[in-house]
């Protein structure tokens, strides 16, 4: 049974303040990190969600001593190369993009096959990004055009290379870091700038990283095979899931939110960024460095006119996850805002690109779309009185997020089906809404 909400009624006014779910991309990465250490980790607020519980899983498929509490997350690791498990273990990685590719990385040197697989959106989704590099360190794969579910088989013999990343995905340059981490020698990665949660990790926990910042790409070198100690982290809020209620915000009438330490790495900021051209009333406060990583409180009030943006280039790989969000306050922004070099947004969950189009047109805002590119007609007097249902997107639990947030300042009478999607990366994303007043059912 597909699980519906329905929002008939706009939000009113609010001020108030919030946190939200823990940061879903450090989650995992303190997971994945923590199960190569030598002793103990223990990660306080650990995100709970699916994505993150399925990493978790596959820890404990591959040996791995995983034992959680109401305090803490602690895993107990053997070093880089320890795992123990029956050769073809089969690791179910549901819907997460991030632990497929990453644990490609963490098994490079394990002889024993493992065999991934991934739920119906996980399983379109193209692999041979990670296919090639890994092969090239000496990784052996099979899949069936370049998709799950995909068997990997590591060796001793990995080799180091040098590799040209230049989709500017995170998930791929962090899959070869982790390869790279099992691998003697230097390797050397040339990449188009995207989120560094990885290299800030290795920083942290002073494995021999080096990283030079040039013009367009990020010059990374990596000397592998250094076995380190176990560590402790506390993860921040996730800037991906304050995205939400940082547009809730800006496009309700006579409302203010302040959002409680929350990762504000420069390489995820970009929608802050973006809004703030657009005229947007955002202020980070509070800022401070914690173990690599920069955390601050966010204050969003609304009122200003909103007004159309032509995107830069260099910001789309630092706002990948939250375009949705932006397009609709484009929708609500005076003028014509355009969008160019983000067919990478075919590649998520859904078809991200597909969605928002069709989602726009869906709601009276003209558009036009290509292969790679996205202009918004803006209206600000637009509002709703219609019906409206939200369905079929793959389960993608951005985009239902998102029609969410629309719902709710559009107006309009919404049903919006695959409701549970939610729970990959925001368990608590309803909650909160009703915390501000949302009426949902």
């Amino acid at each position: 049974m597909l699980k519906i909400i329905n929002i008939n009624k706009t939000i009113k006014s609010f001020k108030k303040k919030i946190s939200v779910s823990s940061d879903k991309s450090l989650s995992i990465r303190w997971a994945l990190l923590a199960a190569q250490a030598v002793g103990k980790s223990r990660a306080y607020n650990l995100l709970n969600s699916e994505d993150v519980n399925s990493a978790l899983i596959a820890l404990k498929k591959l040996g791995v001593e995983v034992t959680k509490n109401k305090k803490y997350c602690e895993i107990n690791g053997k070093g880089l190369n320890s795992f123990l498990y029956n050769n073809n273990t089969v690791i179910n990685c549901q819907n997460s993009g991030t632990l497929s590719r990453l644990i490609c990385g963490v098994l490079a040197k394990s002889t024993k096959s493992v065999i991934l697989k991934g739920d119906q959106s996980l399983s379109k989704r193209d692999f041979s990004r990670i296919i090639r590099p890994l092969n090239l360190f000496g990784i052996k794969t099979k899949s069936k055009k370049n998709k799950l579910p995909l068997k990997i088989t590591g060796t001793n013999f990995l080799r180091p290379i040098e590799y040209d990343e230049l989709i500017g995905s995170a998930q791929v340059k962090s899959c070869l870091l982790f390869c790279a981490l099992n691998t003697p020698g230097i390797t050397k990665i040339r990449a188009v700038p995207s989120r560094d949660h990885t290299e800030r990790l290795f920083k942290f926990l002073k494995l021999p990283i080096k990283i030079k910042r040039e013009k367009k790409f990020d010059i990374i070198k990596i000397k592998g095979d250094n076995q380190y100690n176990g560590f402790n982290y506390k993860i921040p809020g996730d800037i991906s899931s304050s995205a939400f209620f940082i547009v809730l915000t800006l496009l309700s009438k006579n409302s203010k939110l302040l959002i409680k330490n929350i990762n504000v790495n420069k390489s995820r900021t970009g929608i802050i960024d973006i809004l703030k051209k657009m005229n947007a009333d955002i202020k980070l406060i509070n800022k401070k460095m914690y173990n690599g990583e920069y955390v601050a409180d966010i204050l969003v009030k609304s009122g200003k006119s909103l007004k159309s943006i032509n995107c830069a280039r260099e910001m789309n790989s630092r706002t990948i996850d939250e375009f949705l969000l932006i397009f609709l306050t484009c929708a609500k922004s005076k003028g014509i805002s355009y969008f160019n070099h983000i067919g990478e947004l075919r590649h998520k969950e859904s078809d991200r690109l597909k969605f928002a189009s069709n989602f726009l047109k869906m709601i009276g805002i003209k558009v036009k779309e290509t292969s790679n590119s996205l202009k918004i007609y803006g209206n600000p007097k637009l509002k709703l009185n219609g019906n409206y249902k939200i369905k079929n997107y793959n389960k993608d639990h951005r985009a239902c997020m998102m029609s969410c947030v629309a719902a709710l300042v559009l107006g309009g009478r919404w049903k919006i089906y695959d409701s549970d999607s939610i729970n990959t990366s925001f368990p608590q994303f309803f909650s909160k809404l009703k915390s501000l007043g949302a009426k949902i059912n």
